[in-house]
């Protein structure tokens, strides 16, 4: 029998547990901005590590929930390190349960954070289990990290998270896989938030109009510049998601804001948006311009070692019976940052639907497979330095 007929034995063995484990992962609820709510999550996560002889430490967070950490308790020195990246954080707000009950219909197990991300985390204790109870080694060492922060944009934990890509030979990151399809994310575009805010002069809009500067009317002006940049065949958008401004209507605005969100495919397209957007220039005589912001997330740009890990896991999804796809996705993760590093195969988490929707769901047996998919990947010999270069 193959490993991979072997791995999928076991794991399909321990489809109830592993189901138990998800439903009660789920029913921890732990939105991101809620950080007591996390630690039950944590806890169930840190325990369950411990028991496959895993040292796990929860390091304190200042505007965060904290991040789980959790590297073997023995383990050679010598060798390499593979990253297992996930988030405990979810967008769901305490008490979503109430009208969002965790139930599984069939092979569907619904229910608020079950596809993005918790599904994913049982994946990886799941895996970690079934390659302990086969005995079966890992040539590079796993060290599993899991933040809280994740869907507000991993401003506390990204420092942490660059420290280990920077030496890990590789990085898994167990994000929803895309699509029923469940293809592999291998590119993801770089994500932007930038805030311009204008300042202009009030003036009584009836009197003496003149005598003002309309923030709102230069803002008019600027909205058409930054929609200008939006680039369909080249992957980029530039969208002007939120504005606000003025006092009164009878007042000329002294002020004025929008927030803009940019996604861009490559770093030569964010370098280029992100210049545009700091050029601005005023339109309108006597208002000035103010731009903040930053491309947050880099993009996950194919690399050498980054399609070598996707051949790799191609290669392994066959072995499971599995025809893998790859695509590029437009939302961000943890992934951009590990993928500024070393090489990273993203989207390895459950095959679903409804990420930050009503309808949130995964399928029970893919799950299993996608379990059995980390477990083999674990397997693979180092990538020898070839790293995202």
């Amino acid at each position: 029998m193959t490993t991979a007929a072997r791995l999928l034995d076991v794991l399909r063995d321990q489809r109830q547990e592993l189901l138990g484990f998800l439903e009660r992962l789920a029913l921890a609820e732990s939105p991101s901005t809620n950080r007591p709510a996390q630690r039950p999550a944590f806890d169930q996560l840190a325990e369950a590590l411990e028991r496959l002889q895993f040292a796990p430490r929860l390091l304190p967070g200042r505007a965060s929930g904290g991040q789980l950490y959790a590297r073997p308790q023995e383990r050679n020195r010598a060798r390499p390190i593979q990253l297992l990246l996930g988030h405990i954080d979810t967008v769901w707000p305490q008490g979503t349960l109430a009208d969002m009950p965790v139930r599984l219909e069939g092979d569907r197990l619904r229910g608020p954070g079950v596809y993005d991300m918790k599904g994913g985390l049982t994946q990886i204790v799941f895996a970690l289990r079934a390659l302990r109870e086969l005995d079966l080694e890992m040539p590079v060492t796993p060290v599993v990290f899991v933040n809280s922060d994740e869907e507000i944009g991993s401003r506390e934990s990204t420092r942490h998270i660059r420290r280990l890509a920077r030496m890990a030979d590789r990085a898994y990151v167990l994000e929803p896989s895309l699509g029923l399809e469940g293809r592999l994310k291998t590119a993801r575009k770089g994500i932007g938030r930038f805030t311009l805010t204008v300042k202009g002069k009030a003036a009584h809009a009836g009197l003496n109009p003149e005598a003002g500067a309309s923030a709102i009317l230069e803002l008019s002006h600027q909205i058409q510049r930054l929609f200008a940049l939006n680039d369909p065949a080249a992957g980029v958008s530039v969208n002007v998601g939120m504005i606000d401004g003025g006092i009164n209507p009878n007042v000329v605005a002294p002020e004025s804001r929008a927030v803009i969100d940019v996604r861009v495919p490559t770093h030569e397209a964010a370098r280029r948006v992100e210049q545009a957007i700091r050029a601005l220039t005023p339109v309108t005589p006597g208002v000035s311009l103010k731009v903040e912001g930053a491309i947050g997330r880099p993009p996950m740009e194919h690399t050498p070692a980054g399609d070598s890990l996707w051949q790799a896991a191609r290669t392994r999804g066959l072995e499971l019976g599995l025809q893998l796809e790859q695509a590029s996705a437009g939302g961000g993760s943890d992934g951009n940052t590990t993928s500024q590093y070393t090489a990273t195969l993203d989207g390895l988490g459950p095959v679903g639907d409804g990420a930050h929707a009503h309808h949130e769901y995964v399928v029970v047996d893919k799950l299993i497979e996608r379990a059995a998919l980390l477990a083999l990947l674990l397997l693979e010999p180092p990538l020898r330095g070839s790293l995202a270069s």
